[in-house]
């Protein structure tokens, strides 16, 4: 089968309240994917950029990038875990030229990557970001890995103190075993992560949790609704607009929110 390679028809990306944009995103040959870097509850570490979470997402789209252009058009030999395994490869190596052996307090990410394969598309997913893929037969599939902070437990939400502690305890723990894995530098959490492999998909739609919000809150019926809105640049603006809008009647605190569109190009 010839290989083919990923177009995108909407790329939308917006700064929460935080005013500092840690979502990214991008595409190369077979690979797609969005990054929302982790908001910070460990000391930083003061990187090259606007935030250590900022820093994390740009430097893992460039690494990404290569690893993708290195994988080529989809051919099948290549899959989404290995992408994203020599990106995070790579990335442990420059951690060691900027933070040395220091992995608890190093910037982290939740991801989701789209691979093209040989008869179809391979979905990998790290923590609370999606995918919504639209197969050829009309259908769709939504993919998720898990909320990033459910492990805490909503029964401590009233006690903002101790909340703070179990999410600062949940953030050291991740990337071991038994917890939650993450983009951070280790390559083994690319084989953590969960991963779906579909046919032949006609559009998939990647999000960060903070777009992803509009479904919770009800601005979109699910990922069917999500897919819909997505499906042109004014429409998925609109659909942000109306999600910044809402969040701000509600005195909820907006995060980043980002989405890419995908279409597979076909030699």
């Amino acid at each position: 089968m010839a290989a083919s390679s990923w177009k995108h028809s909407v790329r939308i990306s917006t700064e929460g309240d935080g005013h500092v944009q840690e979502d990214t995103c991008g595409y190369a040959a077979g690979t797609a994917w969005v990054i929302d870097g982790a908001s910070v509850l460990l000391p930083q570490l003061g990187l090259p950029g606007p935030s250590d979470p900022a820093w994390y997402a740009r430097n893992l789209d460039l690494l990404l990038t290569d690893a993708a252009v290195a994988a080529g058009p989809a051919s099948g030999e290549c899959s989404a875990p290995e992408v994203l395994a020599e990106a995070l490869t790579r990335m442990d190596q420059l951690a060691g030229t900027v933070a040395g052996e220091e992995r608890i307090r190093f910037p982290s990410a939740a991801l989701c990557l789209a691979q093209l394969t040989g008869d179809g598309v391979e979905i990998l997913a790290l923590a609370d970001c999606h995918a919504v893929v639209e197969l050829e037969d009309g259908s769709s599939v939504h993919v998720t890995h898990e909320p990033a902070d459910i492990r805490i437990g909503i029964e401590h939400s009233a006690d903002p103190v101790r909340e703070r502690e179990l999410r600062v305890l949940d953030r050291e723990l991740r990337n071991t075993p038994g917890r939650l894995w993450v983009a951070r530098r280790e390559a083994e959490a690319a084989y953590q992560a969960r991963t779906v492999r579909l046919g032949p998909a006609r559009r998939v739609v990647l999000a960060s949790d903070g777009a992803w919000r509009a479904v919770e809150l009800g601005l979109v019926d699910g990922p069917d609704g999500f897919l819909a809105a997505a499906g042109s640049a004014v429409a998925a603006q609109e659909l942000l607009l109306a999600l910044r809008t809402l969040q701000a009647e509600l005195g909820e605190n907006a995060d980043d929110a980002t989405l890419l569109t995908l279409e597979r190009i076909c030699p």
